[in-house]
C-alpha cells in the first residue's frame, strides 16, 4: 500500500534562480535554497519516491490533469519571465502508473479528470524550479499536477482526498507538494524593480502572518474556513487551489499535523512566500 510520506507548501519564486545563477544576485534567495536542502533531505530519510507537485503555473480552466509521461526531459525557459528565468535543463522519470491510480479513483467518484502521456506536453517551473534542488540526489519520480483557476476549493478539496486515495491504492512512497504563493498580489510594474524583495501591501503581509500563525498553532478548521477569502482578498496565486489540494489529501479538518517552517516568510516581487513542511 502507498503512502504520503511528506507534504509541504513551498515556493517557486524565479528570484531563487537569479540567486543560484546571477552574480549580481547571488545569495539573495539562500535561505529559499537552505528551505529546499531540507526537504532534499527529509526526502531522501522517508524513501520518497515520487514527487507529485500541484503546479500553480499549469494552470487549465476545464477539468482537473496530470501529466501522466513516463519521461520528462527538456531545457526551460519562462515566457514570463525570461529575464530571470531561463537555461534549466531537466531530465526526470514520470509516473503514469501513480497517474492513473489516480485517476481511477477521481473516475470512480464522479470526477472529470485527464491525463496526458503526449510527447510535447512540457513543464513549467512551479515544478521545475523546485524539483532542480528538492530532487537532487533523490533521482525520484515526477508528476506533475495541474491547478485549474476556474475550480472550486471544494472541488480541489474533493481532488485531494482522491488524490491521496489514489496514492493509498499504489506502491509509492509519496510526497506531495503545493507550489504556490501565499499572498500574491504583484508590484506594479513601474515599481516592480524595487519591489524584488518585498510584500505588496500591509494588508497581506498581516494575513499571511496571520496564516502562518494559524499554521503553526493548529488551528486547521479556522484556517479551512478562511481559505476561501483569504484566496480573492489576498489575490492567491490560481485562486490558491494548490493549498486546496494539499489540504484535501491531508485530510481537511480532520489533518491533526503540525508545521515546520524551513524557510522564513519573505517578499518576492510584492507576493508572499516561505518553505513548510508539514507532518505527515
Amino acid at each position: 500500500m502507498g503512502q504520503i510520506v511528506q507534504a509541504a507548501k513551498i515556493t517557486h519564486v524565479p528570484s531563487i534562480w537569479m540567486s543560484h545563477t546571477m552574480k549580481k544576485y547571488k545569495g539573495i534567495r539562500q535561505p529559499a535554497i537552505d528551505g529546499y536542502a531540507k526537504l532534499r533531505q527529509d526526502a531522501i530519510d522517508r524513501g520518497v519516491e515520487t514527487f507529485i507537485v500541484f503546479d500553480t503555473h499549469w494552470i487549465t480552466n476545464q477539468g482537473f490533469h496530470l501529466n501522466a509521461k513516463d519521461h520528462h526531459k527538456g531545457r526551460f525557459i519562462s515566457h514570463e519571465l525570461p529575464h530571470m528565468l531561463a537555461d534549466m535543463e531537466f531530465d526526470y522519470r514520470g509516473d503514469s502508473a501513480l497517474a492513473h491510480s489516480i485517476l481511477n479513483v477521481l473516475e470512480e467518484r464522479g470526477e472529470r479528470a485527464m491525463g496526458h502521456a503526449q510527447p510535447d506536453l512540457g513543464m513549467e517551473y512551479g515544478t521545475l524550479l523546485p524539483m532542480h534542488f528538492i530532487n537532487e540526489g533523490v533521482n525520484a519520480r515526477v508528476l506533475p499536477v495541474a491547478v485549474n483557476q476556474f475550480s472550486s476549493i471544494e472541488e480541489n478539496r474533493r481532488w485531494g482526498a482522491a488524490i491521496a486515495e489514489g496514492i493509498r491504492r499504489s506502491d509509492r512512497k509519496v510526497s506531495v507538494l503545493a507550489s504556490g504563493s501565499l499572498s500574491h498580489d504583484f508590484t506594479p510594474n513601474e515599481r516592480s524593480v524595487d519591489g524584488l524583495n518585498s510584500v505588496n501591501g500591509e494588508f497581506n503581509r498581516q494575513m499571511d502572518l496571520r496564516v502562518l500563525d494559524l499554521w503553526q498553532n493548529g488551528k486547521w478548521a479556522e484556517f479551512l474556513d478562511l481559505l476561501p477569502d483569504y484566496a480573492v482578498k489576498c489575490t492567491g496565486e490560481c485562486a490558491m487551489n494548490d493549498t486546496a489540494l494539499l489540504f484535501g489529501a491531508l485530510g481537511w479538518k480532520e489533518y491533526e499535523g503540525r508545521i515546520d517552517i524551513y524557510t522564513p516568510y519573505f517578499g518576492s516581487s510584492g507576493t508572499g512566500q516561505a518553505n513548510i513542511s508539514f507532518s505527515v
